[in-house]
């Protein structure tokens, strides 16, 4: 009987313990999971804000050590583990964003002192509203052939053989350049070719030929990684044009003439510094060298007035008036040849700690008069943050947005919109 008794208590004790034991085994199994996944994602996140690229091995090795196991053993475990596996994707995929986004460069001209003019004369991005294959309205040309295309979704000009394009000014015959102006335009390099070039000369060769002896030695010649006329001549530091595999691409070129003193920049670079050129500037001829393997595009041409000094501004007009400060087609994204004029404004403001600024964006009447507002606010917050972000304290600056119910000239024109888009510095 006692027997029986203790047999019975045996397999109740059995029927009991295997749902237990199942219980058990499930609730490991998810603490393991939890662990897993929380391991994982604390290890991610400390690797990731240090700035390490491999959080993803090292989640793992957190979990290698913890276990005592081997790599390989651990992988298959993780593999067979949804939990686990989608903690170590995630991981991976944060750490690629990580390594991305550091690998990607910031291209701020934290050094270009280039300010364009304050009025602007001639200004053709071209228009979308040119047509494909035509030449270029708002030109005329000396040799070679022109016509408007269509790059990487931007209007442009196409060089198609060698030659000139000077702007159609109603007065081109007569010297149309002030004492003191800007030119800037982008030109297009193809990689792997150093002899590319792109010409400027200070006349119109159509109608001021005339003159080409007198400004000769001043024929700027820009290259992929260098600039040179016959005073003068100059390269990217460490790019000599001698490099037969330069790095091709989209380039900004500037010059800044001021009664005889002439500059000229590539990008961020000032290449060539000349305190007296001989002769007078009279227009602009903008040429290339031809061939048919290379390709030659330029846009965003732009000649500009130069004027008064910014601090003398200040003092006369309590303002400072600047449509040298670019952005983005429709958005508040600063171009980098618009840190030329904020870095005037940086260094004028830690002269004159007492100088204070509203910044004032301002649009051209193209869109709703809805979205050129806010976008005219959006832009001014972005030069405040710029001189914020520089050392400018935030007390000294506010800013504000008008969009189009302020312009200076008519709207009609491309001009008048260049004028109209503009920042303004206010004192306060």
């Amino acid at each position: 009987m006692k027997k029986l008794y203790y047999l019975l208590l045996f397999f109740l004790f059995i029927g009991m313990s295997i749902p237990t034991q199942a219980q058990i085994l499930k609730q490991l199994q998810r603490s393991t999971e939890r662990a897993v996944k929380k391991e994982a994602s604390r290890k991610a996140t400390k690797y990731v804000n240090k700035g390490v690229k491999k959080g993803a091995d090292a989640a793992e090795k957190a979990i290698i050590k913890k276990t005592k196991k081997g790599e390989k053993e651990v992988q298959k475990e993780v593999d067979a583990n949804p939990v686990a596996k989608e903690a170590v994707e995630e991981v991976k995929a944060d750490n690629k964003k990580e390594e991305i986004k550091a690998s990607a460069p910031t291209v701020v001209w934290s050094k270009f002192d280039y300010v364009p003019g304050e009025t602007v004369i001639f200004d053709d991005g071209p228009s979308f509203d040119e047509e494909n294959g035509e030449f270029p309205s708002r030109w005329d040309y000396y040799k070679g052939n022109f016509e408007i295309m269509e790059v990487d979704g931007s209007s442009v000009i196409g060089m198609l053989t060698s030659g000139y394009i000077s702007p159609y000014m109603k007065n081109r015959n007569e010297d149309y350049l002030p004492d003191v102006f800007t030119l800037e335009f982008d030109a297009y390099y193809m990689p792997n070719i150093y002899n590319q070039r792109y010409y400027i000369v200070f006349y119109d060769l159509k109608t001021q030929r005339s003159n080409r002896e007198s400004l000769y030695n001043y024929d700027i010649t820009a290259y992929v990684n260098g600039i040179e006329c016959e005073k003068q001549d100059n390269s990217y530091p460490n790019k000599a044009r001698s490099n037969r595999d330069p790095v091709g691409g989209w380039k900004h070129i500037s010059v800044a003439y001021t009664k005889g003193k002439l500059k000229v920049y590539m990008d961020d670079t000032r290449l060539i510094n000349i305190p007296h050129m001989e002769g007078n500037p009279l227009g602009i001829s903008i040429g290339n060298d031809g061939g048919s393997e290379k390709k030659y595009y330029i846009k965003n041409v732009r000649l500009a007035k130069g004027g008064v000094k910014y601090y003398d501004r200040v003092e006369t007009d309590g303002k400072i008036i600047m449509n040298g400060i670019k952005f983005d087609v429709n958005k508040a994204t600063l171009r980098p040849e618009s840190m030329g004029s904020i870095n005037k404004i940086y260094s004028m403001m830690q002269k004159n700690p007492d100088l204070n600024f509203s910044v004032e964006g301002h649009t051209d009447s193209d869109g709703s008069p809805e979205r050129n507002l806010e976008l005219s606010k959006e832009r001014a917050k972005t030069v405040m943050d710029q001189l914020i972000s520089k050392g400018i304290d935030a007390s000294r600056l506010k800013s504000t947005g008008y969009g189009d119910k302020k312009p200076l000239e008519s709207n009609t024109t491309a001009e008048g919109r260049a004028n109209n888009r503009r920042v303004e510095f206010v004192k306060f």
